[in-house]
């Protein structure tokens, strides 16, 4: 995948002798586009968060359905990145980040509009919809524009860093705007965003090739792993408020397991699978996505618990709450954007097994929270602590995904990891509120925390295990 040329470049090409060379610049603006791209889908997890409150009031939705202003964005989103990201290997790169980018704006406008609750969750929907059409063409398209190694490392360092950094951004956003014009604004503000980054797709990336010979895309397939992980993701929300071993839950998580059983044997006997077989052979994207799950799950359980507490327990407002957490985006967006380059010297496997070390620190030092915290001694050090491991983890991991895969296999390696990158919070937000729930006051915040931190610990085990030493 290039980009279109100016004149200029392309009289600069023919001067050179005809070669085709690769310019900074137009390698530059996919990396913008694609960064771009991923914030506005990452951002939308969190930004709504805080905001819930005054959305609740303002439309009247019940105490029983005010969840789904959350859940119906992470269930359309994490369901359906696997389908996405083969269908950006079949139809193009470009042209369904494109129809990502017209959906999420379009459902955008329709949130930000809505005058019923059951507008705002069905647009929530729709824009997890577009979010599982851009996250893997957008991580596909540096896939196959910047070459495996170093400058690759680079590009998805950058990244990783605005992926990893836009939920926290989301909860400061949401503070902010919950506090200043309202939380439509919430919305509102993706669709100039996205009009934009649609013009810039459209004028500055080249058109798609010819589709894959023989490829298609395995309807009965995607159909059934979709159906499986929608019913897993549902079973993990139903989960934390209908308790882990009740009748309706056990029967959500049957549910997804038979589905996901019939997906396997469809795989099997298919001439056209979903997920190739090489990319379930590639062991660094086997142990990428397994250490993701828990990586993921571990740091966003933490900033859904460290809000908690901060409002809760700690008396901060929303406003104080998005702020507190610019210490943890800071950190982790400067630390991501170096990770890149330090693969190369000390390897993935390094990178992930000290990153996930450091959420566990953190946790453990939230463990000892007092009731009287003082922000700057108690909060701030495991802040950092996990902004650090994090900005470490982010990186590594795509860069483990991808590594020894072929553009062909690009977009559903893409959507693998991003699947994980969201069903890891939804079961790890479903865990942690079950240990949360079963404690009380201030101890049942230090057992979750406690519980966060077995989740770091066990990905890292993880990661030290699958991945080579070379890694």
């Amino acid at each position: 995948m290039t980009v279109l040329e100016s004149p200029l470049q392309t009289a600069a090409t023919a001067l050179d002798g005809g070669r085709r060379q690769t310019a900074r610049p137009r390698r530059g603006l996919v990396l913008g586009l694609a960064c771009a791209a991923q914030a506005m889908v990452g951002l939308d997890i969190a930004i709504v968060n805080v905001a819930v409150p005054s959305i609740q009031r303002d439309l009247g939705i019940s105490q029983s359905s005010v969840q789904w202003i959350v859940v119906a964005y992470g269930l359309l989103l994490g369901g359906f990145l696997l389908v996405g990201g083969r269908m950006t290997d079949l139809l193009g790169r470009r042209r369904i980040l494109i129809a990502g980018l017209g959906l999420f704006t379009a459902a955008s406008l329709l949130a930000g509009m809505a005058q019923h609750g059951g507008v705002l969750i069905t647009a929530r929907g729709f824009q997890g919809l577009g979010g599982a059409l851009i996250a893997p063409a957008a991580l596909s398209l540096l896939a196959v524009t910047f070459g495996e190694g170093h400058e690759r490392n680079r590009a998805l360092g950058l990244f990783g860093a605005v992926g990893a950094a836009a939920g926290t951004v989301g909860v400061v956003a949401g503070g902010l705007i919950a506090a200043g014009p309202g939380w439509r604004w919430a919305f509102f503000i993706n669709v100039p965003a996205g009009v934009l980054l649609i013009a810039l797709a459209i004028t500055c990336l080249a058109a798609d090739g010819a589709r894959p010979r023989g490829g298609r895309l395995n309807v009965a397939g995607a159909g059934t792993v979709t159906g499986g992980l929608l019913t897993g993701v549902y079973a993990l929300h139903h989960a934390s408020t209908h308790g882990w071993f009740s009748v309706s839950t056990l029967a959500w998580f049957i549910a997804a397991g038979v589905l996901m059983a019939a997906f396997v044997r469809m795989e099997r006997r298919s001439s056209t699978p979903l997920v190739p077989a090489g990319a379930l052979r590639n062991r660094m994207l086997a142990a990428a996505n397994l250490t993701a799950l828990l990586a993921f799950g571990a740091f966003f359980s933490f900033i859904f618990l460290g809000s908690l507490l901060m409002q809760q327990e700690l008396g901060y407002s929303p406003a104080q709450t998005g702020l507190a957490w610019l210490a943890t985006t800071t950190t982790e967006f400067v630390t991501a954007s170096v990770a890149g380059r330090l693969a190369a010297v000390v390897g993935v496997r390094r990178l992930l097994v000290a990153g996930l070390m450091l959420i566990a620190a953190g946790m453990v030092w939230l463990t000892q929270v007092p009731a009287d915290a003082d922000y700057l001694t108690d909060l701030l050090p495991a802040f950092l602590l996990a902004g650090l491991g994090l900005g470490l983890c982010g990186p590594s991991l795509q860069i483990g995904a991808l590594s020894g895969v072929s553009a062909s296999e690009s977009g559903i390696a893409s959507g693998l990891i991003e699947t994980m990158r969201e069903i890891g919070p939804a079961a790890g937000v479903a865990a942690v509120s079950t240990v949360l729930v079963a404690g009380s006051g201030l101890a049942g915040f230090h057992a979750a925390f406690a519980a966060i931190g077995v989740l770091a610990g066990l990905g890292a085990t993880i990661a030290a295990i699958g991945f080579r030493r070379a890694g």
